[in-house]
């Protein structure tokens, strides 16, 4: 059974209690290139995340979490599978989705899979839950985008009473009703963290608070402070629903090497290609190098660079957002896995300790 991190952070906004400080890592399992920038299988590539989730345990990061996706370019699309071999390999590390697309899954499964995965891991289990930025898992289960609002709604309703034990008794119009139905297997201490991931939405905010969620906030482009008054929404919603203080997250993608410049060279030609192609279909303006270059600054959402340039840029987001918790989004489509591995052995015996000292 894991311990967590005993430092705490009282947050910024609001000050509604104080939280551990969790320093995480992300990926989507993006298919990396070999020594020779030839890409990996499919299986390599998920091998080599589990190498990654191991390593990450063993250089003190506290959180390993998987995203969801289902194209050619990302091939996890079934997290919970690789994270359980992470847990089986590990003993103090939480594991868990990042993100679970819960409108396209059944919340029964997906509490199902989690605790199995909770089982294994000796209680070290979280999920982080979001209604999809990336849908190419709608047409792929048969959903209809149109529902893409009442599903997400339905379905976090439904989890968050699965999340408290116990028969459930629950009824909506996206799936089967349940009447006094008891779900297995039963989690041993308690239930699992479990956290709603908004990208900008007020209302999945408010969604959160009111169904007992903790906040992430999935911070991909432009200024990190324009989301405080998502934290300050956040903590007034918990108050007026009655709900206990909870935690808010930071989730923005990154890349540490052992200089600013080696981190900038790495990444900005897999970060161009990547957002470029993903941009055909999600309305992805094309980044150039004076764009980049303001993301990475101060006041942008990437966190590129050496261990003390990414640290003081988590630590004073963090304070600013009202956050007790930050996961790095590590990785982009064509870094070797050699980067990678360098990526988040620098990001454990680097930056979080420096962010600790930052923020003690």
């Amino acid at each position: 059974m894991s311990t967590a991190p005993q430092d705490a952070v009282p947050t910024a906004v609001g000050e509604t209690g104080k939280f551990p400080l969790v320093l995480g890592l992300d990926t989507f399992g993006d298919v990396g290139h070999d020594e020779g920038d030839r890409p990996l299988t499919h299986a390599q590539t998920i091998r080599n995340v589990v190498e990654q989730g191991v390593l990450a345990d063993q250089v003190g990061v506290d959180f390993f979490g998987i995203g969801e996706h289902h194209t050619d370019d990302f091939p996890l699309s079934a997290a919970d599978v690789a994270l359980a071999a992470v847990a089986a390999r590990t003993s103090r590390i939480r594991v868990g989705s990042a993100v679970t697309v819960l409108s396209s899954d059944d919340p029964v499964r997906v509490f199902q899979r989690y605790s199995t995965l909770d089982a294994i891991s000796g209680g070290r289990a979280e999920v982080i839950l979001g209604r999809g930025s990336s849908i190419d898992s709608f047409p792929l289960f048969g959903y209809d985008l149109a529902d893409y609002e009442k599903l997400f709604e339905e379905k976090a309703h439904l989890f968050s009473e699965l999340l408290k034990g116990g028969p459930v008794t629950w009824q909506g119009k996206t799936r089967a009703p349940l009447r006094n139905q008891d779900v297995v297997p039963y989690v041993e201490s308690g239930p699992f963290p479990a956290w709603i991931g908004v990208g900008g939405s007020p209302q999945s905010v408010i969604r959160a608070a009111r169904y007992g969620y903790s906040l992430m906030l999935a911070i991909i482009g432009g200024s990190p402070a324009r989301f405080a008054p998502f934290s300050e929404l956040f903590h007034q919603a918990l108050e007026k629903l009655g709900q206990p203080a909870r935690p808010v997250g930071v989730h923005s993608p990154g890349h540490v090497a052992a200089t600013d410049e080696q981190a900038r060279e790495e990444f900005w030609p897999r970060y161009l290609e990547v957002i470029r192609r993903v941009g055909k279909t999600r309305g992805f303006a094309v980044p150039t190098r004076d764009s980049f270059q303001f993301e990475i600054g101060p006041d942008g959402a990437l966190y590129v660079g050496s261990p003390e340039t990414v640290a003081r840029k988590i630590a004073a987001n963090l304070t600013a957002l009202g956050a007790t918790r930050f996961d790095l989004k590590y990785g982009m489509g064509g870094l070797s896995h050699r980067a990678l591995m360098t990526n988040v052995e620098l990001y454990g015996t680097r930056v979080i300790p420096r962010v600790r000292e930052l923020l003690s």
